[in-house]
């Protein structure tokens, strides 16, 4: 039993997954967080964008 115990305590083949689990959910973590800061900016730039493409039609039609 006190063999099984030694091995099972210097095995370290779960400690990679844990280790990418947590890299993972870091990563996401910041990912949600970059779009939460741009999200409004991102907004009014596309409405921007539209307006001046809206403008650039109406007057090439005109």
């Amino acid at each position: 039993m006190k063999k099984f115990l030694n091995a099972f305590a210097k095995d370290e083949d779960g400690a990679v997954t844990v280790d990418w689990v947590v890299l993972t959910a870091a990563i996401v973590g910041i990912a949600l967080g970059v779009v939460a800061v741009i999200r409004t900016s991102l907004g009014t730039a596309s409405s921007n964008i539209a307006a001046s493409l809206t403008a650039a039609v109406n007057t090439a039609l005109t």
